[in-house]
């Protein structure tokens, strides 16, 4: 899938490479929920981070927007764990009808963690399978 990355988002992970001297492979700004995205490379999510998300305090200060991070991943199911992380997924399947990706949760709490509030944590695994695996999301079920 190719990806276009503009002037704004560079500047955005140029930023980020300074501050936490970790790798993001992208960045996606959602102005709908008023947020940067980054995806972070395999390995570098506790740089990152930083100590008690400490970095992400420091961008969201910088940045003037709520920071999430997703670490990447070439599997679709490791890639919907990591981008609806700290809620538990316990797997993925396909709609026959529609043929879209259904998220499947095994408690009810991490289903409020999956959707988020105002839908934004399913708004975002839209965005980012999209984006990354060419394939769309459908509904989160709770098993």
């Amino acid at each position: 899938m190719q990806r276009v990355i503009g002037f704004k988002e560079r500047r955005y992970i140029e930023e980020l490479r300074i501050l936490t001297r970790s790798t993001a492979l992208d960045c996606v700004i959602d102005d709908s929920f008023d947020r940067v995205i980054y995806i972070i490379k395999k390995g570098d999510m506790g740089f990152a981070i930083g100590r008690n998300g400490e970095n992400i305090k420091k961008l969201h200060r910088i940045l003037g927007k709520r920071v999430e991070m997703v670490e990447e991943s070439d599997n679709l199911e490791e890639f919907l764990k990591n981008v609806f992380r700290p809620a538990v997924i316990s797997g993925t399947g396909r709609d026959d009808e529609s043929g879209k990706i259904l998220v499947y949760v095994d408690n009810k709490t991490d289903l409020g963690k999956a959707i988020g509030k105002g839908g934004c944590n399913i708004e975002k695994a839209r965005l980012l399978v999209i984006r990354y695996f060419g394939d769309e999301v459908g509904d989160i079920i709770l098993n």
